[in-house]
């Protein structure tokens, strides 16, 4: 038994015998129950992490070397500018209590026009054409979504803190700049 689980569970007395430990736990019908034995690894690589972060831990220049390096995995990316966003450039609208927020992200070759809403996401490409798009956010997983012939794009939930987009066309990648929402 850890330090970090220190309760009782089954798998502590469990000698693999069914029931011969004298436990009516996992061991008891003979099969594990595959929740309990993906807790049990997650708890064992969560600990072997902290191991190894506090008897062997990564270098600050190795580590500065790595984001450096995922920086660099996108090189060869258009950056899309941005050249219209609501909140500098738009109208206010009288009675709009909480107005969309529209962006529009330019290069020489693609145009993306975002609505930020509460909701989600809401775009298109121009010109018009399918492409896998990815909400970048940090170091959080991305959101994925898929524009269709026509352009269009939505995503359902709306980014927290600073985004990007990152547009994968047949052509060519294009990453817009990074905003806050």
């Amino acid at each position: 038994m850890s330090d970090l689980n220190d309760e009782y569970d089954a798998y502590d007395e469990y000698d693999g015998a069914d029931g011969a430990d004298g436990h009516d736990g996992p061991g008891a019908s003979g099969a594990y129950d595959e929740r309990d034995e993906e807790l049990h690894d997650g708890l064992v690589e969560e600990e072997l992490r902290q191991a190894a972060a506090i008897l062997d831990p990564v270098p600050a220049g190795l580590r500065r070397l790595a984001v450096d390096a995922f920086v660099l995995r996108d090189l060869d990316a258009r950056i899309a500018e941005l050249t219209f966003d609501s909140l500098v450039d738009g109208i206010p609208v009288r009675g709009e209590t909480d107005p969309p927020r529209m962006l529009t992200f330019s290069t020489d070759a693609v145009t993306v026009d975002v609505e930020v809403t509460a909701d989600g996401l809401i775009g298109q490409l121009l010109p018009p054409g399918p492409a896998g798009i990815e909400v970048l956010s940090g170091p959080r997983a991305h959101a994925r979504l898929t524009a269709d012939d026509m352009g269009r794009f939505t995503g359902e939930a709306p980014p927290a803190g600073p985004f990007a987009l990152r547009l994968r066309t047949g052509r060519e990648v294009v990453v817009t700049e990074w905003l806050r929402a």
